[in-house]
């Protein structure tokens, strides 16, 4: 929100984004009296929340419509106890989670919340354990879900029903983190607990304006909307870009056209394809490389998840949300693009050491067990191991202006003790023009421009 000091109530929040809402209601028995501890006062301050925020329980759920998409939605009241979890928090969770899975409707969670009620102990924790196994079988029927981060979300509701969504958004200047602001050490960041941070450390796919919310959740939600369980059609392959399209005469040539700055690059690519796409950022392991583009768009009106190398060395971050997307993408039975363009796998130190070698190896994998179509098109540089884990096995198609290569040609040349005068042999001898791969049997076949 602008101001996060301001905090708007469940049903505020349910009207930024929905355009209908139906509530649930449990008929929950409240705890008797001060509750399973006994805890002195604890029945008063219930009902004093009650009174003052109309809810019964600090979370409110039901049937929706976002955008016009069945949903089912679930908001945070934080006025009630500061949004705290407790058994009945739980019931309504549990209760929301089953809805969704029921009638194959995307969740959408309105998240303000500063974690586990003390006045319940562990008996308010376990119900963390109770989202979890909702959030798995909710996974497991391929429904999608959406969280939205309010300020504050923080503690046990952060760790499982913000973190554990498919897609995380926030809104700006939220508190957002598993400590909250009376618990941390003394002297840390405070902007290693915001939205903004959590989206630098790779824990949020975007930070979307109050006035931006209503228009992007509708979006996820079609996205989301679940599957037939039927695999999808596969994304068609997208058209050559650029002015000129002709075939490289020499290997070399090849490898000059791939690494010219004027040629087309991911975003040019993407925009062609998509009339519309909302980004999924971070690998949930604390990083974010903006050389791999992931995400969601629509194509011809119909949703197809991406992720597509920007030209840059791609970081263990990058190979991590690609694997992530090509997974999430199997579960809600989206087909995936994949557009393939890297010098090669980040080498240095700081990759080797944040496991270079497993997040390749985890892409590969990904790809490998997809459970729907992926199409990849290489539109660029194909640089060795650290291409190939985003190229699709038996449908990778490229652009005239690419190439393909199981190393670069002058560390081929070098790692041979060939003189430097000798790379552009080298690069003939690799065959690694875009015919040859076709030739070869790599690639299925070379695009060209959409006809006039």
């Amino acid at each position: 929100m602008a101001d996060p000091g301001v905090r708007i109530s469940a049903r505020e929040a349910i009207a930024l984004v929905c355009d209908t809402f139906t509530e649930h209601e449990l008929g929950e028995v409240p705890p008797a009296g001060d509750g399973p501890l006994g805890w002195e006062g604890y029945g008063a301050a219930r009902d004093r929340a009650a009174r003052r925020t109309g809810s019964a329980e600090s979370v409110v759920y039901g049937d929706a419509t976002c955008g016009g998409v069945p949903c089912v939605v679930l908001s945070f009241e934080f006025g009630f106890l500061g949004g705290s979890l407790g058994e009945r928090t739980g019931d309504r969770l549990e209760a929301a989670y089953a809805l969704a899975r029921e009638h194959r409707r995307p969740l959408v969670s309105l998240i303000a919340t500063g974690g586990s009620r003390m006045q319940e102990g562990m008996v308010a924790l376990g119900q963390l354990q109770r989202v979890a196994r909702a959030s798995v079988l909710l996974r497991e029927a391929g429904v999608g879900h959406l969280a939205v981060l309010r300020d504050p979300t923080t503690g046990g509701g952060w760790a499982t029903l913000g973190a554990g969504a498919d897609v995380v958004l926030a809104l700006p200047g939220a508190q957002v983190g598993f400590a909250g602001s009376r618990v941390r050490p003394p002297g840390a960041d405070p902007a290693a607990y915001s939205a903004e941070g959590q989206l630098a450390a790779g824990q949020v796919d975007a930070v979307v304006a109050e006035h931006a919310l209503r228009d992007t959740v509708a979006f996820w939600a079609g996205a989301l909307g679940g599957g037939t369980g039927e695999a999808p059609e596969a994304a068609p392959v997208p058209r050559a870009l650029g002015p000129d399209v002709r075939l490289p005469r020499s290997g070399w040539d090849a490898v000059r056209a791939a690494r010219d700055p004027g040629r087309p690059r991911a975003a040019a690519y993407l925009d062609d394809y998509f009339t519309r796409r909302e980004p999924l950022r971070g690998d949930r392991c604390g990083g974010d490389d903006p050389g791999m583009l992931c995400g969601v768009g629509l194509h011809q009106g119909r949703p197809v998840a991406y992720a597509a190398q920007a030209g840059t060395a791609t970081r263990p971050a990058g190979y991590r949300t690609a694997a992530r997307l090509v997974e999430f993408a199997g579960r809600l039975g989206l087909p995936v693009l994949t557009l393939v363009d890297t010098p090669g796998a980040a080498n240095d130190a700081e990759a080797e050491r944040a496991g270079a070698g497993a997040a390749i190896a985890g892409l590969f994998g990904a790809v490998a067990a997809a459970r729907t179509p992926v199409t990849s098109l290489l539109i660029g540089e194909g640089g060795s191991g650290g291409a190939l884990a985003l190229a699709a096995p038996g449908r990778t198609w490229a652009t005239p202006d690419s190439y393909f290569s199981v190393i670069a040609p002058e560390w081929a040349a070098a790692i041979l003790k060939r003189d430097p005068s000798r790379v552009a042999h080298t690069a003939d001898q690799l065959r690694l023009r875009p015919q040859d791969l076709a030739e070869l049997g790599v690639i299925r076949g070379i695009v060209g421009p959409a006809p006039h």
